[in-house]
C-alpha cells in the first residue's frame, strides 16, 4: 500500500477530482439499476409493443448474468492494467446497450441490447474498491452509503416511474434516461478519475508480458461456467420445464465448468489469476462474501414473488397503485442501504448490527406469512421493515470484502469475485423460491378452488378451464368457462386468492433458512475495528507525481482474525 496516502491533504475531499469522481460513481449507479429495475415492472407493455415474443424474460434475466460475469473481470484486470479506462470503457457500453434497447423494434434485438447494459452493470456495481481507494478505509462505509443515495429514484421507486412513463410517453424513455446517466458518468471518470495508470504501476514494456500471463483458461472456464449455469437456472421453470433437457444439460455443464474452474486455479496457479486463491484462506473476506449474498437472495426472492402476490390480492388491476405497493419494499431496502452504514459508523459493534438486523429481517419476513387476502396494510408493513433491516445488513457487508484484506493492491479483484458471488447466490436463491411459489400453487390452488366451485354449481367437467382461465397472465376468461354465472365466478376468485395466500406464505417461511445461515456467518465474523484508520490506498491529487508503490505479494496476505 502506497504509505504516503496515509496523509491526507487539506480540501482533498472538496478537491475536482475526488467530488468528480464520487459523482461519477453516483451517476453509474443510477443508470445501471435502471437496466433492471425499471425494465422489469414493464415487460408485460414492452412485449405487447414489440411482440409477443415467448423469450421476453430474457430481458431482465440476462442483468444478474452480466453482473455476475463482468464484476470479477473488471476487479481484477483492473487492478493490473489501472482503472480509469475500464470504468469509463464500462459507462460507454452501457450507453450502447441503452441506445439499442430504446431503438429495439423487436424482443431479440432488445435482449441484445440489455445483455450489454448488464455487462457494463458489473463496473457501475464496482463502486465499493473505486470508493474503497479513494476514502480512507474508516469512511468507507459512510462512502458506500453515499452511492447507494443515487439508487433510491430507480430502485426505490422503479416500479413506479417505470409504469407512469409507459402511461405518459412511452417505455422506451426507459433507456434514453439510462443512456444520459451513463454519458454523464463517462464524463466524470473522464475528466475527474486519475488514479495511478498502467505505466505508474508497471513499466511500459511489462504490458504484453502481463497480458500473457493472464489466466486465459480460467477466464475461459469461468465465463463459460458462470453463463452456463445462470442461464439454465434462469430457463428452468420459465422458458422450459424444469426436467427439459436444455435446463438439466445448461445447468450441469455450467456447474462442471465452475468446478473445472477452480481446480485449474488451485493445481495450476497462474502469475496473474483471475481469482487469487489465497482471498479463500481470508475468514473474514469469505465470511462476508457468503453474508452479503443472503439479504440479497432474500430481497430478490421476495422481490420476485411479492409484485404477484400484489398483483393478485390487493392492486385490483390498478397498477399505478401496484407500483406503489411494490415500492414499499423496495424503496425500504434502498433506505436500508443508506442508513446501514451510518448506524455501524457511529455505534460500532459490527458483529451485534449484523446479528440483530439479520434477525430482525428475518423474523419481520417470515411473519409476513400472516398476511391476508383483504388487507394489504400488514404485509406491505411487515416486507418493507424487515427488508430496510436486511438492506442494512448488505450495506454494511458489501465494504467489508475489501476491508479485510491485508493487500490492498487486490481490492479490484476482492470486490468483483465477492459481487460475483452475490449475484450467483442470489439469483439461485430467486430460483428456489420462485419454484417454490410454483410448485406450490400447482397444489394450494385447485385444492382450494375445486371444492368451492363444485358446491356453488359448476360442472365438474369445466374445471379444469376454470383453473387455467383463472391466473391473470393467461389468454383465457373466467367468464368464458362453461356454466360459469357471476355468482360462480365471485366464489372462484375468492378461492383463488385464498389458494394462492397459502403458496405465498409458503415462500415467507422458507426465507427463515437464509436468514439462519445469515445470522451464523454474522456470528463469527472477524472484528474489524481495528481496520478503520485513516489510510488511503490512492489519492487522486497525487495519482501523476510518480509510479505508486507496489502492494505486498499474495502471501503476505492473511487470516484476519484479529
Amino acid at each position: 500500500m502506497d504509505s504516503p496516502n496515509a496523509e491526507i491533504p487539506k480540501g482533498y475531499f472538496y478537491s475536482f477530482n475526488f467530488l468528480g469522481t464520487m459523482i461519477a460513481v453516483g451517476f453509474s449507479v443510477l443508470g445501471s439499476i435502471g437496466g433492471f429495475s425499471l425494465a422489469a415492472p414493464i415487460i408485460g407493455a414492452i412485449n405487447a409493443d414489440i411482440g409477443p415474443d415467448r423469450n421476453i424474460s430474457w430481458v431482465p434475466l440476462v442483468f444478474p448474468v452480466g453482473l455476475a460475469v463482468g464484476q470479477p473481470l473488471v476487479g481484477r484486470l483492473s487492478d493490473i492494467f489501472g482503472r480509469r479506462w475500464f470504468m469509463a470503457s464500462t459507462q460507454i457500453v452501457a450507453i450502447i446497450g441503452g441506445a439499442i434497447s430504446a431503438t429495439a423494434q423487436n424482443v431479440p434485438t432488445l435482449i441484445g441490447g440489455s445483455s450489454l447494459i448488464g455487462l457494463a452493470a458489473s463496473g457501475a456495481m464496482s463502486y465499493p474498491f473505486v470508493i474503497g481507494e479513494i476514502v480512507p478505509m474508516k469512511y468507507r462505509f459512510m462512502g458506500n452509503g453515499f452511492a447507494n443515495v443515487w439508487a433510491i429514484p430507480f430502485s426505490g421507486f422503479g416500479a413506479v416511474v417505470a409504469n407512469s412513463l409507459v402511461a405518459t410517453a412511452s417505455w422506451r424513455w426507459c433507456y434514453y434516461i439510462m443512456i444520459i446517466f451513463s454519458g454523464l458518468s463517462m464524463v466524470c471518470y473522464l475528466f475527474c478519475y486519475h488514479p495511478p495508470t498502467f505505466e505508474m504501476k508497471h513499466s511500459k514494456r511489462e504490458r504484453l508480458t502481463l497480458a500473457r500471463k493472464l489466466d486465459w483458461i480460467g477466464i475461459f472456464l469461468f465465463i463459460s461456467g458462470i453463463v452456463l449455469f445462470l442461464i439454465g437456472l434462469s430457463w428452468g421453470g420459465n422458458v422450459y420445464p424444469w426436467r427439459s433437457a436444455y435446463v438439466i444439460c445448461t445447468v450441469v455443464i455450467g456447474a462442471l465448468c465452475i468446478a473445472a474452474f477452480f481446480l485449474w486455479e488451485v493445481y495450476h496457479p497462474s502469475d496473474e489469476p483471475l481469482v487469487p486463491m489465497f482471498l479463500f484462506r481470508d475468514r473474514g473476506w469469505v465470511l462476508s462474501s457468503i453474508l452479503v449474498s443472503i439479504p440479497a437472495s432474500v430481497y430478490y426472492g421476495i422481490g420476485v414473488v411479492w409484485p404477484a402476490m400484489v398483483n393478485t390480492l390487493y392492486a385490483d388491476g390498478d397498477p399505478i397503485y401496484a407500483g406503489w405497493l411494490q415500492t414499499a419494499m423496495v424503496g425500504a431496502y434502498t433506505f436500508g442501504l443508506i442508513i446501514g452504514p451510518s448506524v455501524y459508523k457511529y455505534t460500532g459493534h459490527l458483529r451485534t448490527h449484523l446479528v440483530g438486523s439479520t434477525t430482525i429481517g428475518g423474523a419481520l419476513l417470515a411473519a409476513a406469512a400472516a398476511s391476508t387476502i383483504n388487507g394489504e396494510v400488514l404485509p406491505t408493513v411487515l416486507l418493507a421493515v424487515g427488508t430496510f433491516f436486511l438492506g442494512c445488513v448488505e450495506a454494511q457487508t458489501f465494504t467489508l470484502p475489501g476491508l479485510y484484506i491485508q493487500n490492498q493492491d487486490d481490492i479490484g479483484a476482492a470486490v468483483g469475485v465477492a459481487g460475483s458471488f452475490r449475484s450467483v447466490i442470489s439469483t439461485t436463491a430467486s430460483t428456489i423460491f420462485v419454484a417454490i411459489l410454483n410448485n406450490r400453487l400447482a397444489s394450494t390452488v385447485p385444492s382450494a378452488v375445486t371444492p368451492a366451485v363444485l358446491r356453488a354449481g359448476l360442472p365438474e367437467s369445466s374445471v379444469p378451464d376454470l383453473l387455467t382461465a383463472l391466473p391473470p397472465d393467461t389468454a383465457a376468461t373466467v367468464e368464458d368457462v362453461v356454466g360459469m354465472t357471476p355468482a360462480i365466478q365471485t366464489i372462484a376468485v375468492e378461492a383463488f386468492k385464498t389458494g394462492s395466500l397459502s403458496a405465498y406464505r409458503t415462500v415467507f417461511y422458507s426465507t427463515i433458512f437464509c436468514t439462519v445461515f445469515g445470522i451464523l456467518c454474522s456470528i463469527f465474523m472477524p472484528r474489524v475495528d481495528h481496520l478503520m484508520t485513516n489510510e488511503v490506498s490512492v489519492r487522486l491529487d497525487n495519482a501523476r507525481e510518480g509510479p505508486v508503490a507496489k502492494g505486498r505479494n499474495d502471501e503476505e496476505s492473511c487470516d484476519s482474525t484479529a
